[in-house]
């Protein structure tokens, strides 16, 4: 069967202007001549992590490798970290943003003070103490009795709302792990607190309303160099520490201070012991 004649001509026409349109508008440099132009190009810098990215993670801080020598341990008891839903989120509960909610359930706002343990743990991980390497590991433990572990080389938020936000994580999924890393910095861990604790190691704790005042500086050259030291603190608003494993309860002053200065007095004594300046 032959094809119509027309059919035939118009298929050359077609090839033929196609040809032409070809000339008129020539083809593109080949692949290799663009890729060569974008080699020659500057890098981009990449953009900058939004606040989403840098709370999936916290930083680690630059410190001294852990020491062979005596090391310290702090534990901050009853520490007031409790999570509610307040309204349609889940919140970490405190006097200043959640005292309405709190009386309505018949709690009383004042005995509600994160901000107790997050003061504590800045003037603990601060501390010069910590940076040669002295700090072996700090726990918390809550009102509820929820045992967490603070590895000693974290980067705590310096402010409150971010603090908050990264308890609120920690309580939520049990364990927050440093930035680009799979190492747990805070973690929830089982109870007893003393299985973590080493042997040969002096179990300390602090209290107003204790009958033995002593002066810092006296009280820890009298302790051995070659044994570690635990110090119990109360990180809550009102009431005193009562456990079970301390070996001795001492007053480091005549009037009350708070958590976060008495840390600094035992920082700064053990700091003068060692020779760290």
């Amino acid at each position: 069967m032959t094809r119509p004649f027309g059919v035939k001509g118009k298929k050359r026409k077609h090839s033929q202007s196609k040809q032409d349109s070809e000339e008129e508008h020539p083809q593109p440099p080949p692949k290799k001549a663009v890729a060569e132009e974008s080699k020659e190009s500057p890098p981009q810098a990449e953009p900058a992590p939004t606040e989403e990215d840098e709370l999936s993670g916290i930083p680690i801080a630059p410190s001294e490798k852990e020491s062979t020598k005596s090391n310290v341990i702090f534990i901050l008891e009853r520490a007031s970290l409790e999570v509610a839903k307040v309204g349609k989120t889940y919140q970490l509960l405190n006097s200043d943003d959640h005292a309405n909610f709190l009386r309505k359930h018949n709690k009383n706002p004042g005995d509600y003070r994160p901000d107790i343990t997050h003061q504590s743990l800045l003037s603990i991980l601060d501390s010069p103490l910590n940076k040669a390497g002295r700090l072996r590991n700090v726990y918390i433990r809550t009102e509820k009795g929820v045992l967490i572990e603070v590895k000693p080389f974290v980067r705590i938020p310096r402010t409150f709302k971010r603090f908050a936000g990264v308890m609120l994580e920690l309580l939520q999924k049990l364990s927050i792990s440093a930035v680009g890393k799979r190492e747990k910095l805070l973690r929830t861990i089982k109870n007893p607190v003393t299985q973590y604790l080493p042997v040969n190691s002096q179990k300390i704790g602090l209290s107003y309303s204790s009958d033995k005042l002593v002066d810092m500086d006296d009280y820890v050259s009298k302790i051995s160099s070659d044994m570690d030291l635990v110090f119990v603190v109360g990180a809550m608003a009102h009431g005193k520490i009562e456990t079970d494993y301390t070996e001795d309860y001492i007053a480091i002053s005549g009037y009350p201070l708070s958590a976060a200065y008495c840390i600094t007095r035992i920082t700064g004594a053990l700091e003068r012991k060692w020779k760290i300046l």
